[in-house]
């Protein structure tokens, strides 16, 4: 079986997990309603999805 020869640098380490890191959630406004929603999602204001109403809003 497969074993490292030298532990590995905490620099090493550290390079490695350097794009681990979480990203914030990307987000698009509404064109009817100009409400923030993620891209690629029903917007929850209005219902409206690529320029048509697909969802009555829950009020």
């Amino acid at each position: 079986m497969a074993v490292p020869k030298r532990r590995q640098s905490n620099a090493r380490t550290g390079s490695r997990r350097a794009h681990d890191a979480k990203k914030p959630k990307q987000l698009k406004s509404c064109p009817k309603c100009s409400t923030a929603v993620p891209p690629h999602v029903i917007c929850p204001n209005c219902g409206h999805y690529m320029g048509r109403k697909i969802v009555e809003p829950e009020e």
